[in-house]
């Protein structure tokens, strides 16, 4: 099957769509290392996410961007999956990573996950635009889910 990415945007915090709230879901602001790495592994191999099949120079090259923000995706306590995101030139914010474990898939907490790393990427100082990219090889979940918390492409028609 061939790959085909979308990149989809958001150019102010009003057009975030909040998915119903759900209990014990929360984001913990973490740093880059060995637990990020294992989640992006877990989390994309069976995607095909180039981060899942890094090696340790481009992990190095990966956690030495000094402004990228790591966050954990918790559900009652346990680790449940990842969000992270980098300020970028012109007052972008890009989400680079969003997932959740294999474990968590299917429970009902993408969508307010999703929610929650958004309206916390919109927080970074003079964020104008957040934006993501998919493709056809993510969660079939990953694009309805984008397109519902309020994102539109901007790089193909969906």
């Amino acid at each position: 099957m061939e790959e085909i990415v979308t990149e989809l945007e958001m150019t102010g915090p009003d057009q975030l769509n909040p998915a119903p709230p759900v209990d014990g879901v929360a984001l913990r602001a973490t740093g880059p290392g060995a637990l990020i790495r294992e989640l992006h592994v877990r989390i994309g191999t069976p995607y095909r996410w180039p981060s899942a099949s890094r090696g340790d120079e481009e992990w190095e090259r990966w956690f030495a961007a000094a402004r990228r923000e790591y966050r954990l995706i918790e559900y009652r306590g346990e680790v449940a999956g990842v969000a992270d995101f980098e300020p970028q030139r012109e007052h972008d914010v890009e989400i680079t990573t969003f997932g959740l474990l294999p474990e968590f898939v299917g429970k009902g907490l993408g969508g307010y996950a999703l929610t929650l790393a958004v309206a916390d990427a919109w927080t970074l100082p003079g964020a104008r635009r957040v934006w993501l990219h998919t493709s056809t090889l993510d969660h079939p979940h990953a694009l309805p889910n984008y397109l519902r918390r309020g994102f539109r492409s901007f790089s193909r028609p969906v």
